[in-house]
């Protein structure tokens, strides 16, 4: 088959990839002299590797391999000793003229030794027989639990990442003195990553509704009641950050009186008496059950049945939480999205059920209005509702719901907005970023920057932490939004000034924003562009969810996380069956670290073979 390739033409087309990444290096110079020195030769492979990716090389791969030769298909850890090998190759196929002996060709190592600095130096190390990190964004309950985060540890946690959209100082540096005692415990190395919340256009708040909690038992498809439900009283005073079981504040003196076989009697909202049985007390309070349905609200007048002492004592349920209701949209529906802080709400129709006035909620960026135009398309809460936008004022726009569910989709409050036509220039580094920084620098060992579009988000960041004396610390920017995937080879540049870095590919929004039908082909090319880099990529959202939140992962998440193992860390969400989801994620990096490396193919035997 070899002589069906023109082998001189293969020679020149690889001399003029040569010759073109010589070019690329002149004009990305100014570039290149400002990236870190540790980060100096890993920029310059990024320079070669967008010069060998400028024009389609296609036909020269397929000649490559008909003559048996590597087909640069995995060029991006080293272009040009890659190129220089295939070269050499050459040069044995077709000798020299003059008879000279072949000089032999510079070895393509299959691991890159500094890559792998570049990701121990932000990311730390990793256990014996895995490569791949596993990074876990640490629940709120971890702050205060002193076994979850060991335990975290142990089934295979080595970073721990720090959403600074939640909580507050004291939430994390008690969580980071958790991570800290648990790696002593271990004896292993766990990295804090803490995210800046960065400039996420989120909707505003909803108008409250009730203040009541509808305690519903369990129920067969038939409605036959089949379990009780538990429910169970705290104290007015004391603050409840659990989340597993339903709670009703109730006046402490309630539970002090109340012992086990007592009852609860009351009316509910309806008019309904109503009776729960008392089946425990602790020191969190009593734990009570129910056969039947009730509405309590706010002030609901309960009396304590007291057995053994025959007496009857009158409490009221304390404080509740409103209910949130939620917008109702449909196809065809208006939603005006507007600048003032007033609280969202559904769309008022008259007695024929036509609108009179439209859903509305309030934009908490109201800023970008002034960067959208009529027919920019609008996404809502992850792109669940998506609109196109129909009129544009100073303080609102009004949006068409192009797609939703026919029976109506429901929005809430604090749900993301993301506006893939439109050129929002917004500050990367809001000034609530600006504040958390100053705790971030002092306790995290590298720092996430959010919704990154353009180097100037970078540079800001930089320079904030020059300011701050602390230009060392480990940058990850995140990679979520259109225009940051278009302007990746440019930011990684900018991020490569300081030492270390990582990218994050955030592939929620990212999918929202580019389209779910392109999200593997973004993800595969932003996964080259930083292997030709050599700077370490963080595979994130929606990891194992279903075995996080559920406890049973989804068919397609188990080929999701062996596919991750592509990646040089991996990103998985808080969620009750957390522990159990880094166990899997970690036996199955384990078990896929056998059959490929990266993007490279290790071809052991079969696991039938000799069957």
């Amino acid at each position: 088959m070899a002589n069906t390739v023109d082998i001189e033409q293969v020679s020149a087309q690889l001399q003029a990839i040569s010759e073109l990444a010589r070019e690329f290096e002149a004009r990305y110079a100014e570039d290149l002299l400002a990236v870190h020195p540790e980060f100096s030769g890993s920029a310059r492979n990024l320079v070669h590797y967008l010069a060998l990716r400028q024009t389609d090389i296609r036909g020269l791969q397929h000649d490559l391999a008909a003559l048996g030769l590597s087909s640069l298909d995995r060029a991006e850890r080293d272009v040009m000793t890659a190129v220089r090998a295939v070269q050499a190759a050459l040069k044995r196929i077709v000798p020299e003229p003059d008879g000279e002996p072949d000089p032999g060709r510079e070895a393509l190592e299959l691991r890159n030794p500094r890559a792998d600095s570049h990701k121990r130096a932000i990311l730390g190390d990793t256990p014996d027989s895995r490569d791949v990190s596993i990074m876990v964004t640490l629940p709120l309950e971890a702050s205060s639990d002193d076994s979850l985060v060991s335990e975290m540890v142990a089934a295979g946690m080595n970073v721990a990442r720090i959403n600074c959209a939640h909580g507050d100082a004291s939430d994390w540096a008690a969580m980071i003195d958790k991570v800290s005692s648990a790696s002593k415990e271990s004896g292993t190395t766990c990295k804090v990553v803490m995210d800046l919340a960065g400039p996420k256009i989120r909707t505003g708040d909803l108008r409250p509704g009730p203040r009541v909690f509808h305690i519903k038992p369990r129920r067969d498809p038939l409605g036959r009641v089949v379990a009780p439900r538990r429910i169970r009283f705290i104290p007015d005073d004391v603050v409840w950050r659990g989340t597993k079981v339903a709670v009703i504040p109730v006046p402490r003196e309630c539970i002090e009186y109340a012992s086990e076989g007592d009852e609860i009697r009351f009316k509910d909202t309806r008019g309904k008496k109503r009776k729960l049985k008392i089946i425990q007390k602790d020191d969190k309070g009593l734990v009570l059950e129910t056969y039947q349905g009730a509405y309590v609200a706010t002030d609901t007048e309960l009396r304590l049945i007291r057995e053994a002492e025959g007496e009857k004592l009158a409490y009221r349920v304390g404080e509740l939480p409103s209910i949130e209701q939620p917008i109702l949209l449909r196809p065809g529906d208006t939603l005006v999205l507007h600048g003032d802080n007033i609280p969202g709400a559904p769309a008022i129709e008259d007695a024929d059920a036509v609108i009179t006035e439209p859903a509305h909620i309030s934009c908490r960026q109201p800023e970008v209005f002034e960067f959208v135009a009529v027919d920019d398309r609008v996404s809502l809460n992850d792109g669940k509702i998506t609109g196109v936008v129909r009129s544009v004022h100073a303080d609102r726009l009004e949006i068409e719901v192009t797609k939703a569910k026919p029976t109506g989709s429901r929005l809430r409050g604090d749900r993301g907005i993301n506006f893939p036509d439109s050129d929002i220039r917004i500050p990367g580094l809001t000034a609530s970023d600006k504040v958390n920084l100053d705790f971030v620098i002092g306790h995290a060992d590298a720092v996430g920057l959010s919704f990154v579009k353009r180097p100037a988000d970078i540079i800001a960041l930089q320079e904030e932490l020059d300011r701050l004396g602390h230009s060392d610390r480990g940058l990850i920017i995140k990679i979520e939004t259109k225009k940051g995937f278009k302007n990746l080879p440019r930011l990684l540049l900018t991020a490569m000034r300081r030492y270390p870095a990582a990218v994050m590919i955030a592939r929620g929004d990212l999918a929202v924003e580019c389209g779910w039908e392109r999200l593997a082909e973004l993800q595969e090319e932003i996964l080259w562009i930083c292997k030709a880099a050599q700077v370490p990529v963080i595979w994130a959202t929606q990891v194992l969810e279903h075995k996080t939140k559920k406890g049973q992962p989804s068919r397609a998440e188990i080929s999701d996380a062996a596919m991750s193992q592509r990646a040089d860390c991996v990103m998985l969400n808080k969620g009750p069956h957390i522990l159990a989801a880094i166990r899997m994620l970690d036996n199955i990096l384990r078990r896929m670290q056998e059959h490929q490396y990266k993007t490279t193919a290790r071809s052991g035997s079969l696991s039938f073979a000799g069957d």
